[in-house]
């Protein structure tokens, strides 16, 4: 339903407020009765919403009423749907405690989690929620997945402005190129596809074959060189491409965060992580920045021999590497996660004083599996995990407020004793009057 309305509105406390409208043009209805159109240009849907998610490209918000952080989305949504409204994608939110079915639909296990449907992909929105970059966000998703690269010059255009990108060259058809097409809407949030001919690109690459698939990261580029027999094969081919991409779709040193570590892990490589502690400039001590530089230049010299086993990357906290190891470390540091056991690798040498080739001396033994190792996902570990998440919890509200600390916590632990001392007190009592009373009995 396109619903055009014009009428007064006014603004209070950083919020527009429409009143009456003067009057209303309608044009077709299409799906009438599905979602109805606010002051805000932002589509209320109901159930029937699953009926039609499949059709055009939607961008929806998720929400419950009583969430504080939907009510503080509520305008920026409002003025996300306002800028929207001339282009194919329609905003759209969901109250999820009236319409729980489409909660169930799309699995949704937080409020506000918000979304971008494209056909049968749906692609959660992680960013930050500001209005800018909510709409690049969706302006971008509502291209093609797959760009076509017309100019030889394009090519140099694309390495100067994207650090990794993903190409296909030779003809559009084959299981490589259905392959390559699915992953690229899958993935589309993430990087960037494009196709291309062998005379765009025959100055700069060389194709091992007729067609092929290749990435771009960072001056460099390496190609999915599966065996050729294997390419015949839609199904194989698309498994085989979809774990590679996802395992190349990262740049040689990127920064984790909690947000994408666990993409990182999905990975199956070691991660190798660098740790450090960034203040509120973002800002690191010279020593920690001379032990991020001399990893980062061994990441740069040897990329071909390590990237297939070992993904890079630094973190500017040690909190989620406290987590990981379960104890507290000292920074600069170098921790190395074994994404398909969830063991761990710590080197025993100082990291401080550590040199190049001590730094792949330790790979090469973690490669071989002589190195030490931690961690794991044994009953003990995760035993041991749950009192150390416990008390890091406790200690943190500590330091952060220790009266309402002390308050939450203090307060149960004293009705608690009272309860236990009356309990206590009343089987004393009771012994004692028993034994006055046979004492009594005695002297009668």
């Amino acid at each position: 339903m396109n619903l055009i309305k014009f009428g007064l509105a006014f603004r209070f406390n950083n919020c527009y407020y429409h009143m009456l409208p003067l009057f209303y043009v309608h044009s077709t209805i299409w799906f009438s009765g599905l979602c109805e159109v606010s002051s805000s240009r932002v589509l209320e849907l109901s159930d029937k919403f699953i009926d039609i998610s499949n059709d055009g490209m939607w961008f929806v918000k998720f929400y419950a009423p009583w969430c504080a952080h939907c009510r503080r989305l509520e305008p920026i949504w409002a003025h996300v749907a306002q800028n929207l409204y001339n282009s194919p994608i329609k905003v759209a939110k969901v109250d999820c405690t009236r319409f729980t079915a489409v909660a169930t639909h799309f699995k949704i296990r937080a409020y506000p989690t918000i979304m971008f449907l494209k056909g049968s992909f749906q692609h959660e929105y992680t960013g930050d929620r500001v209005k800018e970059d909510m709409v690049n966000y969706a302006l971008r998703m509502s291209q093609p997945a797959i760009q076509k690269v017309s100019q030889a010059d394009s090519l140099g255009y694309l390495k100067e402005t994207h650090p990794v990108f993903f190409g296909y060259i030779g003809k559009q058809q084959g299981p490589l190129w259905e392959s390559f097409t699915f992953n690229a809407q899958k993935y589309q949030p993430h990087t960037w596809f494009y196709t291309m001919s062998h005379d765009i690109i025959k100055q700069e690459i060389t194709p091992p074959n007729e067609t092929a698939v290749f990435v771009y990261k960072e001056d460099d580029i390496f190609f999915f060189d599966e065996n050729q027999k294997l390419l015949d094969d839609n199904e194989a081919v698309n498994v085989t491409l979809d774990k590679w991409i996802n395992s190349e779709r990262f740049g040689f040193f990127p920064k984790i965060t909690r947000a994408n570590i666990n993409d990182l892990l999905d990975t199956e490589k070691y991660i190798v992580i660098v740790i450090v502690s960034e203040n509120k400039l973002n800002e690191i001590t010279q020593t920690e920045q001379d032990f991020k530089d001399m990893v980062e230049g061994i990441v740069k010299k040897k990329k071909r021999d390590l990237h297939h086993r070992f993904q890079f990357g630094w973190m500017g906290t040690p909190d989620v590497a406290n987590s990981i190891v379960m104890t507290e470390l000292t920074v600069p540091n170098l921790l190395v996660l074994n994404s398909t056991t969830n063991h761990h690798h710590l080197p025993d040498d100082d990291p401080v004083l550590m040199t190049p080739e001590a730094v792949l001396i330790f790979l090469d033994q973690i490669h071989t599996q002589t190195a030490p190792v931690y961690g794991g996902n044994g009953w003990p570990v995760r035993i041991y995990r749950g009192f150390f998440e416990a008390r890091t919890t406790l200690t943190n509200m500590w330091r952060g407020n220790p009266v309402l600390t002390a308050l939450v916590f203090g307060l149960p632990l004293g009705f608690l004793s009272l309860i236990c001392y009356s309990v206590c007190c009343a089987d004393i009592l009771d012994a004692e009057e028993e034994e006055v009373l046979e004492t009594h009995e005695k002297k009668d």
